[in-house]
């Protein structure tokens, strides 16, 4: 079934909470956030304006020292393929979250997704701070262009684009749930070898300001992976009809090819020469996330036999001054910036 876009005003639009639906309903469009459905979504768009942080508040003079006395040249190597692959995940979040938005009928959901595409914009200038500081601008103009020289790296960024096209070619039902699961993938899988590299180094005391800024970075994703796991679980308990079983077992395929994409392509930038991240390390740790990605979803997982984290010490790396945030546990005991917001109720 084709779905259609909202209308940027309906006046003839239901205002009765209780016939409000994430896709589909017959809304006003007019943000009323005292007469709201799903409060889960107010809190998590209330969470994520706590969140607020500027990326040049964080000083990176000492990594543009570290950069060109402390860093080997496979380091420098994963730095710059890293960084733009980084780049990439969030230039496209902040151009294609305003297209899912097109399709939601919860203006409290609609609060959340402008949000996040905002704080993937922030993101896009936290990584050109990043170049701006520590790198010549030779190397960061080389950057930006990695996915032209790097058939890998242009595979990888294909392959998500073509996953979000799909659905801006033929918005079926079908599609929306697969694009949902495409971000939620990207959110949840697709930054975290990434990640671990920055955090591997800032364990060996390098590029500590680098690591800072992704910390945050990860903050806000674990924001947006909690987000479209709400969405996917609201679509499927009032479109159960649209979840046969044969689409849940495409989209636990293309959790598995993107876990296969993302091993490879960790162990392709580690290159086995970053201290703590072995190809067997990668491997089990983007399983291991697989795995814990589709039982949120209530969805079996694909790897039984990987059941422990392997990379404890990556862990240490949400723990920002102190303040662990854990939204995909749904239990939040402080925030760095305020909230007194309690996700054991969500």
């Amino acid at each position: 079934m084709q779905l259609e876009k909202k209308r940027l005003f309906n006046e003839d639009g239901e205002r009765d909470w209780g016939e409000r639906r994430i896709v589909g309903g017959n809304s006003s469009n007019l943000i009323e956030l005292n007469h709201i459905k799903y409060e889960w979504a107010y809190k998590m768009y209330r969470a994520m304006m706590n969140n607020f942080w500027i990326p040049e508040e964080i000083p990176l003079a000492q990594d543009a020292k570290d950069y060109q006395t402390k860093l080997s040249t496979g380091e420098k190597r994963a730095y710059h393929k890293i960084l733009s692959f980084l780049i990439f995940l969030d230039s496209i979040q902040t151009n294609n979250l305003p297209n899912i938005n097109d399709y939601i009928t919860a203006p409290e959901v609609n609060l959340c997704l402008s949000v996040h595409a905002f704080q993937e914009a922030v993101h896009s200038q936290s990584y050109g701070y990043i170049l701006e500081s520590v790198v010549t601008p030779e190397i960061r103009e080389q950057i930006y262009q990695e996915w032209r020289d790097d058939p890998h790296l242009l595979k990888r960024n294909r392959f998500i684009t073509d996953l979000y096209e799909a659905f801006l070619a033929n918005p079926t039902e079908k599609q929306l749930i697969k694009t949902m699961m495409a971000n939620y993938i990207l959110e949840g899988i697709y930054f975290y070898s990434g990640f671990s590299f920055f955090f591997a180094l800032a364990r060996m005391e390098k590029m500590m300001g680098t690591a800072t800024e992704i910390k945050y970075i990860q903050r806000d994703e674990l924001t947006h992976l909690a987000l479209f796991q709400a969405i996917f679980q609201e679509l499927r308990r009032e479109n159960s009809s649209w979840f046969t079983q044969d689409l849940i077992e495409e989209l636990r395929g293309m959790m598995a090819e993107a876990v296969e994409h993302e091993i490879a392509w960790g162990q392709y930038v580690m290159n086995e020469e970053i201290p703590g991240l072995t190809n067997e390390a990668i491997n089990l740790y983007i399983r291991y996330l697989g795995n814990q990605r589709l039982e949120r979803l209530g969805l079996e997982p694909l790897y039984p036999e990987v059941k422990d984290h392997p990379l404890r010490w990556v862990e240490r790396f949400n723990d920002l001054n102190g303040v662990k945030t854990d939204f995909f546990e749904q239990k939040v005991t402080n925030y760095s910036k305020a909230g007194n917001l309690d996700w054991d109720d969500l």
